[in-house]
This record gives structure tokens, sequence and C-alpha cells, in this order.
């Protein structure tokens, strides 16, 4: 079954014995001491434990979802302004706590008619929203000159934007501009056509998009 191989080439087959008989006769030469050396190979040998299997992927939960996204405010009244006067958001519910100082506001695109009344009832609805907007303010800073937050988009980057789906891109931003709303890109600027960037008063982006345009966007 060899004879297509090149004389040069020794078939494997043959080679693999001629490499056990050298094995073989090597060891019968050599003298059965055993060293310092040699049993710390032996021991190193012994320790060596196999690496586990990796771990089967899991599906996901069925029961997870996103639930909210934490931006932190300097001015409650402007921030609760703009996500509920100028993006349509509802306040769902606001959370005080005196002893540290600090409050948060979740806030969603839900119906305002559906919201509990009853505090603990309406607590459990709130945190089964999805994709909620939970704005936190430390008591305080909206009168500290000094106090910013970084918007995660200059260095050190991190944090970049969240996104907001709209039925017109176009007709949205119309609204935006005459709402004076801070522009980061307008639907017609940079190669993306038909997305924007907008900011709020922190000043973290906030991304308007529309599912449709979408498609030709990230073909």
């Amino acid at each position: 079954m060899w004879r297509c191989w090149p004389d040069i080439v020794e078939p494997p087959a043959k080679k693999a014995k001629r490499k056990v008989k050298e094995h073989a006769d090597s060891e019968a030469d050599t003298p059965k001491t055993r060293g310092h050396d040699q049993e710390t190979e032996d021991n190193a040998a012994a320790a060596v434990v196999p690496a586990p299997a990796p771990a089967q992927s899991q599906p996901p939960k069925p029961d997870f979802m996103m639930q909210q996204t934490m931006l932190r405010v300097k001015d409650p009244v402007r921030s609760l302004d703009f996500y509920t006067r100028i993006l349509g958001m509802t306040l769902l519910q606001k959370f005080d706590f005196p002893a540290m100082r600090f409050s948060l506001f979740f806030l969603g695109y839900e119906d305002k008619k559906e919201i509990p009344s009853e505090v603990k009832e309406k607590t459990a609805w709130t945190f089964s929203r999805r994709a909620t907007i939970e704005l936190t303010h430390n008591w305080g800073s909206e009168s500290d000159e000094s106090q910013s937050y970084h918007n995660g988009n200059s260095d050190p980057r991190g944090f970049g934007h969240i996104g907001i789906a709209v039925p017109d891109v176009f007709a949205a931003c119309k609204l935006f501009e005459e709402q004076g709303v801070t522009f980061v890109k307008k639907p017609d600027d940079g190669k993306m056509k038909g997305l924007a960037f907008i900011q709020d008063p922190d000043g973290y982006w906030i991304e308007i998009l529309s599912p449709n345009n979408m498609v030709s966007i990230t073909s």
C-alpha cells in the first residue's frame, strides 16, 4: 500500500514501529536509577489534573428580562420634564431614602391607568415592567455648580447611550428641534441616514431610531 510514497519518505506505520524499537533499546541501556529530578517529574505528572470539560451553554431563561437602566441626574426637575414631556415617558414610581439622601425615579412607556394605587402592589408592578429608566438623584447635586456626570462618550469612554424607537425619526427630530433639544447627530448627518442622537439635560446620549429604518442602515 506504500508504493505511492516516494522512496525518501518513510511510511508512517514503519516509522512508528522504528520509534518504538529505538525507545525500547534506549530504556534497556539506561541504568534503572531514580534521582531527585526523576521523582520530581513523576510527582509533577501525578499532580496534573485534567481540565474540566467546558460547561454546556444554557438556553436563555424564559423568565429573565431587561428591567432597568440607571442614570444619575443632577437636577430631577429638569430630567423628569425631559423624559416625560419631551420623550413621552410616564413616571411609574418614586422612592425616597432620607437616611442616605437620595431618590429614585422609575419611568417607562406605560399607561398611567394601569399603575396600581396600593403601594406594595405598585412597587411589584413597577419592577415587573420591561426596559424602564431609573433616574438617581443625590440630594443637593442640583445646587452644586461643580457637580456633573460623565456620559461615557469622551475619554475615558464607557457607557454609550440608551435607545428610543419612534415611528418616524425625522418627524420626532422636528419636534425635538422645536423643544430646543441638543443634538449630537441629526437624521441627515453622517453616513447613517435616518438615525439621530440627542442629549438629555445631563448630557447622556439617546439614540432615536425607527425599527424599519434599521433594516437598511445595518445592511
